[in-house]
């Protein structure tokens, strides 16, 4: 199985976001970090491979178009995670995530759909989580909730907005090593879109740096996230060093505001 993306562009009105993306191959088992700054494309990048977004181009899962597919006639392949939480209704975290396992696998019986929905909270550790109603649960364990619904039908795609953005740091690794895990155990392919270079640098085996004007760079990140990227992308000076266990780390000097006024007046 792989994800192939050929000539995908999207524009909202005049203003194009992505101009002909075009990536090599990505394999089954591969945690892709989509990074960038505001505004070039990330979100709607997602959103168009879940059916979402018009785009142009093509992008296909094992050689089934993707884009332009409606949601529902796809969710049974991908799960796609937004930014905005999980509505803080009244229902138990568990009776939400029943709810999801139905949608994306009714083909199973009462009896296997409870052990899924078991099996990943146990996965992720929200035990505690799985018996309080959606509107008594943080920002934080209600994106949880969120992460687990997406996991539930077990996709083969996983397109993610943002999904530690309310996380603490423990829940930030716990998160991404789950979803590490999920994609070399099960061979699945997740594309995560984050402003966190450091955590990209931690988990995703391969980078999709979007930068201004429609550029892009994709590979493995200790060769796409150099200064020079990082100083076209994101308008800073920044270094990549090692900490003492060998993980890269960027850190970031300084922003060069001419260069960010240029960007933001292109917008």
């Amino acid at each position: 199985m792989s994800l192939h993306i050929e000539g995908l562009g999207l524009a909202y009105g005049d203003r194009r976001v992505l101009h002909a993306l075009s990536l090599p191959s990505i394999q089954a088992g591969s945690l892709v970090a989509v990074l960038g700054p505001n505004g070039v494309g990330k979100s709607s990048l997602l959103r168009a491979l879940a059916g979402l977004q018009p785009c142009q181009g093509q992008a296909a899962l094992a050689g089934a178009t993707l884009s332009g597919v409606p949601p529902w006639r796809q969710q049974a392949r991908v799960a796609y995670l937004p930014q905005q939480l999980p509505q803080a209704t009244s229902l138990l975290a568990y009776e939400a995530l029943q709810a999801a396992a139905r949608a994306r696998c009714a083909h199973l019986g009462s009896d296997a759909l409870a052990a899924r929905v078991t099996a990943i909270v146990k996965q992720l550790g929200i035990e505690p989580l799985a018996l309080q109603r959606m509107d008594r649960l943080s920002g934080g364990q209600r994106q949880l909730v969120g992460l687990a619904q997406a996991l539930v039908g077990e996709p083969h795609l996983l397109l993610l907005d943002e999904p530690t953005s309310a996380l603490d740091l423990h829940w930030q690794l716990r998160v991404l090593a789950c979803v590490a895990a999920r994609c070399r155990d099960a061979g699945a392919i997740a594309l995560l879109a984050c402003h966190d270079l450091n955590l990209a640098l931690r988990f995703c085996d391969r980078v999709l740096l979007l930068a201004p004007n429609g550029d892009y760079r994709f590979g493995a990140p200790g060769e796409v996230l150099d200064a020079a990227w990082l100083r076209h992308a994101y308008a800073i000076e920044a270094r990549i060093e090692q900490c003492s266990q060998g993980f890269p780390l960027v850190l970031a000097d300084h922003p060069l505001i001419s260069e960010r006024i240029v960007h933001a007046e292109q917008l």
